[in-house]
């Protein structure tokens, strides 16, 4: 670093990685988020896909995005507007207009601007020249070609030299905010190991960008966010959903009951039906049914049968799973109905999220059928969440559907001192659990003890740092 540069401490930073859905904007902002994990700030990400399966390619409904909100205090959202914006082509500045702030960093990719571009993201003429952009700080780099100038002794066409201009972005930013890079460089080894030139390509990209920020002083200051006071202990990255699957397990093996999810595939719901899947050596059956209603229907059965059952949806397929969960409030069955909540009506937008399902949750049955509804409010919460769904259908001998947005996530200590646990017991009657379910063992301990079994036939998931996504 330069000593013309000056580091400025934040209390809290929003940045916002935007490109076309090919630039790699969602590898790039967990990269970063990574280092986030490991300054010790306190995070939360949201990753925006596109709603369309394949968008053309450089318009404003092709732009991927991927923000990455932290700071040394709590970090609660994800954030709104950001004080820093990457973006890789004129599309994604048109994109993100409205979520940029007074003064905000713009980095762009000036090889990107032709005539073509522009006409696609709908400019007359370079936003970066026109006066658009006349309330932010804009650093115009030519990454597109500094990328293939690093590569130039590699032996590689243009097409691939130009996938690791992602990487040329990140070590901008990477210098911007002081972070260190060896924690990018030990995922390149481990995403490709075997292939070296694939590692070396990439981290020379990444040095490049890095080295390129100093040398040119393209800021004034960088800046610094101290690490957030945590408490001590062993931290994991984490999604919602993952955090879902492993509350049921623990659940199952609370409860000594053999835990069943019927389910259909759906966007953004169908992690927990992957993650599932992965331990069957923990006796937990997973049944990727052929439709929304024999899903729930199969639960419904191994419900029936005694078993943990649950299925999981989103707003579409819980309107088709209406009148099954009728069914099993009628016939008083333990049933956990997961619904990761999307927007839009009908088959809504399956990459776009909605706190939009509430009502239909509480009142889309005919009948008058009540169920429990409870939310989640952080992807640690979406472990407790779910093993509370599962107690309170069992104890209650009653369907339960919990829910919440993919994009909620919160930071997870793992296992959390017994004091902050929250113990989830088993409602006394006559001054006994009832069915002799869920007795006073902390939730976290049976997590750990659903990890520990049978290490032999499967891989424990790894505990590291919980990442909010």
């Amino acid at each position: 670093m330069t000593a013309k540069s000056k580091v400025v401490a934040l209390e809290h930073v929003v940045i916002r990685f935007s490109g076309d859905s090919g630039d790699g904007m969602q590898l790039t902002g967990n990269l970063f988020s990574d280092s986030t994990a490991f300054a010790g700030n306190d995070f939360a990400t949201f990753p925006d896909y596109p709603a369309e399966i394949r968008p053309p390619q450089g318009t404003v409904a092709g732009v991927s995005g991927f923000q990455v909100h932290f700071g040394h205090k709590p970090v609660h959202t994800t954030g709104d507007l950001c004080d820093v914006l990457v973006a890789m082509n004129p599309a994604s500045i048109k994109a993100n207009m409205r979520w940029l702030r007074p003064g905000t960093i713009i980095i762009f990719d000036s090889d990107s601007v032709t005539e073509k571009a522009l006409e696609k993201a709908g400019y007359a003429d370079d936003p970066t020249v026109d006066g658009t952009l006349a309330d932010y700080q804009v650093v115009k780099a030519p990454i597109s070609e500094l990328t293939k100038e690093a590569l130039k002794d590699f032996g590689m066409d243009n097409k691939s030299m130009l996938k690791s201009k992602n990487m040329f972005a990140l070590g901008i930013v990477m210098y911007l905010f002081n972070r260190e890079l060896d924690t990018v460089y030990k995922y390149f080894e481990t995403k490709f190991k075997g292939k070296d030139q694939v590692i070396k390509a990439n981290r020379t990209v990444l040095d490049a960008g890095y080295h390129y920020a100093d040398t040119w002083e393209l800021f004034t200051n960088t800046y610094r966010v101290e690490a957030a006071d945590l408490e001590k202990g062993k931290y994991r990255n984490i999604t919602g959903n993952t955090a879902a699957a492993w509350g049921l397990m623990a659940a199952s093996e609370k409860s000594g009951r053999p835990l069943f999810l019927g389910s259909y595939p759906i966007t953004p719901a169908t992690d927990i039906l992957a993650e599932l899947t992965k331990y069957k050596n923990l006796n937990v059956k997973a049944y990727q049914a052929e439709d929304e209603i024999a899903g729930i229907m199969s639960s419904i059965g191994a419900a029936y049968t005694g078993c943990m059952a649950v299925t999981t949806t989103s707003g579409p397929g819980l309107s088709l799973k209406s009148e099954a969960m009728g069914l099993a409030v009628m016939t008083e069955l333990p049933l956990v109905i997961i619904d990761v909540q999307r927007g839009g009506p009908s088959t809504g937008l399956p990459t776009k999220m909605e706190q939009s399902d509430l009502l239909q949750a509480l009142y889309g049955r005919n009948g008058d059928a009540p169920l429990v509804v409870i939310a989640a409010r952080s992807s640690a919460g979406c472990f407790y969440t779910a093993y509370e769904a599962a107690r309170i259908a069992m104890e209650h001998m009653t369907p339960v559907s919990p829910r919440w947005l993919t994009c909620r996530a919160s930071r997870l200590r793992w296992p959390r001192p017994t004091t902050r646990t929250i113990c989830l017991t088993a409602a006394t009657r006559n001054g006994s659990a009832a069915n002799g379910l869920f007795r006073e063992r902390p939730v976290c301990v049976t997590a750990l003890a659903v990890w520990k079994r049978k290490t032999a036939r499967a891989t424990c998931p790894p505990i590291l740092r919980t990442t909010r996504s």
